[in-house]
């Protein structure tokens, strides 16, 4: 579970697949790793940031004064058959020191952080005073090598209605600590009902509204434990943030109600590779980095959601499904007043 966790949120499953990974890509040079380390990541770093874009709301119809609902919700977003994001092409003519074995100088699918290919192995070659160093070893596989086709998320939401059609909405997931990671969230949000300004708001049958949520995760990861690599201080922090912008409209129905939306999501991550790291293998053996590289992937799309709410006095359920670059399921447990 706590590996899990951190590839999900920190986004470092290279990192934590083997215990030699990121000696290996390191040893290809600094430029050759942050390239292979941005492509690698990019697909779940986006399928995150869809992820968290969701759960907004279960209703256009926002709460009126005073009127509030505490949500536990769970969302998960599945990749299985998305072939696209669990691979990208590696050309060595686009790296100066990495090239592959099998059919040298020839661009191959490898995987993401997504992906399940194993067995691809590469070597890195070099002079160095006159002789040719060559450290050969294997790309990391990814969550689907592991069994693992989808990216959870879970946390504490909140809504309170103001006047005049709006309401405001705070979600939270306190920090949580698993050995040497910790994951927090955080995320406000606002919905403004635009039939509540209508005269026959009373007695129309559905409810139009605009939801604007932010989200961020924060954590960090220290490698120090792991030992994968000599050196000091070494960790790894990283940030997610994530826009949505939606349309909403729903029934306005006593018990079962029906809704959707359309929105566009954009988000960005950011993740810092910090501290010193010396390397052991291959021709740049002896090299020392500090604070190596930052990665940062910027994603946007839209996306459309279709859902259902079972409202029984202070009880309520929801369930919906979103489209988009990742689809993604949600499910909330609501507790409700008015």
């Amino acid at each position: 579970m706590r590996k899990l966790l951190t590839l999900i949120f920190l986004g470092c499953s290279m990192i934590t697949t083997s215990q030699v990974d990121f000696n290996n890509v390191l040893a290809a040079g600094l430029e050759d790793a942050e390239k292979f380390t941005t492509d690698y990541l990019s697909p779940l770093s986006e399928s995150v940031v869809y992820n968290m874009g969701t759960g907004w709301y279960n209703t256009a119809d926002a709460k009126p004064l005073g009127g509030f609902e505490i949500s536990i919700v769970g969302n998960i977003s599945g990749f299985k058959n998305k072939q696209d994001k669990k691979v990208f092409i590696l050309d060595p003519n686009d790296y100066q020191n990495i090239d592959f074995v099998e059919n040298p100088g020839v661009a191959r699918e490898v995987s993401t952080a997504l992906g399940d290919i194993k067995g691809v192995e590469v070597f890195v070659e070099s002079q160095v005073a006159g002789v040719t160093l060559r450290e050969t070893f294997e790309l990391p596989s990814g969550l689907s090598g592991e069994g693992v086709d989808f990216v959870p998320s879970g946390y504490v939401q909140a809504s309170v209605g103001l006047i005049k059609g709006t309401e405001i909405k705070a979600r939270f997931l306190p920090k949580m600590n698993f050995k040497d990671a910790s994951v927090g969230l955080i995320g406000f949000g606002i919905q403004h009902d635009f039939t509540k300004l209508l005269p026959a708001d009373k007695v129309l049958p559905v409810a139009i509204s605009a939801v604007i949520g932010y989200t961020n995760i924060s954590g960090d990861y220290d490698l120090t434990n792991a030992k994968l690599i000599e050196g000091e201080n070494q960790r790894i922090d990283a940030s997610i943030n994530t826009w949505v912008f939606s349309g909403v409209v729903s029934t306005k129905l006593p018990i079962i109600n029906f809704y959707g939306g359309l929105g566009y999501v954009t988000g960005k991550s950011v993740t810092d590779i910090l501290g010193t790291y010396r390397v052991t293998r291959g021709p740049f053996a002896s090299e020392t980095y500090e604070d190596p590289f930052s990665i940062t992937k910027k994603v946007s799309g839209v996306t459309g959601t279709i859902g259902t709410k079972l409202k029984l006095g202070f009880f309520r359920l929801n369930a919906e499904y979103n489209l988009g670059e990742f689809n993604t399921a949600t499910v909330g447990v609501n507790f409700g007043f008015r």
